[in-house]
């Protein structure tokens, strides 16, 4: 019996059909993907502690709560910590990384403050108690906010130091465009923020970055001394674009790789970053 050509067609189609389901199906999926990444990604890229912090003059003596007041009319809390012993006469502008607030970078302030030098600890939007949100042109904001208060407080740029930790660092090199100081120190840099995303994103994503902070294109043109400082076991930012930041750096004046380190070690909160900040300083800040 001769089969039903109707059934014979159907068979024979069917396999192209089912491809083609599979097709729309994984289209489907990715574009979910897409659209959670494209929504999400400030969710996923930012995790602030935004719990109040108290005074910080009840934990350091001298210690000030001092408000930024940024463009779009913010007022951020941050913390003024005052030099120990000789006085260098210069400003460290401390930009913090993406996750907690400034009472977990207290100790640190305190440590680099202990070589002589006055320390603006800040909070960005959403952070510490502050309002807003975070994304790149508001922190951009937060930080010029800063400026303007050493400014204000008698420190002009070439008495002014900025140091970037981790997101921090893509802060700190979009400030150098706008308000260059005497020397910034970058704590586990990136080349852009896209290219960390690219790292960690199973699908190509860095066109869809909302916050890209192009670290690399900030510096190219800039005659700012830069040091850098990395670890070669972090996991967060790839090791590779801290070297290849510092290899496009005009004005590298040090690159500190220290074997074993991750991203979050407690070297990078205390005496070790102090020093480097000495270092740099003594580089770079007129006598």
């Amino acid at each position: 019996m001769a089969p039903d050509a109707r059934q014979s067609g159907e068979s024979r189609a069917s396999p192209s059909r089912r491809a083609g389901l599979v097709l729309v199906v994984a289209l489907a999926v990715v574009a979910v993907l897409i659209g959670l990444f494209w929504a999400l990604q400030r969710q996923l890229m930012y995790h602030p502690d935004s719990a109040p912090v108290g005074e910080v003059a009840d934990r350091v003596d001298g210690a000030e709560d001092v408000v930024l007041r940024t463009e779009d009319g913010l007022d951020l809390g941050a913390w003024l910590v005052p030099p120990q012993g000789a006085d260098r006469e210069t400003a460290v502008l401390y930009l913090p990384g993406n996750g907690g607030n400034r009472a977990g970078r207290l100790d640190t302030a305190q440590a680099i403050a202990a070589h002589g030098f006055t320390v603006l600890l800040v909070d960005y939007r959403g952070y510490g108690g502050n309002p807003g949100s975070p994304n790149e042109d508001g922190l951009a904001q937060d930080a010029r906010a800063a400026v303007a208060l050493l400014r204000d407080r008698g420190f002009e740029p070439e008495r002014t130091l900025y140091v970037g930790e981790s997101i921090g660092t893509g802060v700190a090199t979009g400030l150098v465009t706008t308000d260059p100081p005497v020397g910034v120190l970058l704590r586990s840099p990136f080349t852009s923020f896209a290219e960390v995303v690219d790292g960690h994103v199973p699908f190509p994503a860095r066109r869809l970055v909302r916050d890209e902070y192009p670290s690399a294109a900030d510096l190219r043109g800039s005659d700012v001394p830069v040091a850098i400082l990395y670890g070669d076991a972090d996991d967060v930012v790839p090791p590779h674009l801290s070297a290849e930041l510092a290899s496009q750096v005009p004005n590298l004046v040090d690159e500190v790789v220290v074997p074993g380190a991750g991203h979050n070690d407690s070297l990078w909160f205390g005496e070790f970053l102090a020093e480097a900040v000495v270092a740099l300083a003594d580089a770079t800040v007129p006598e």
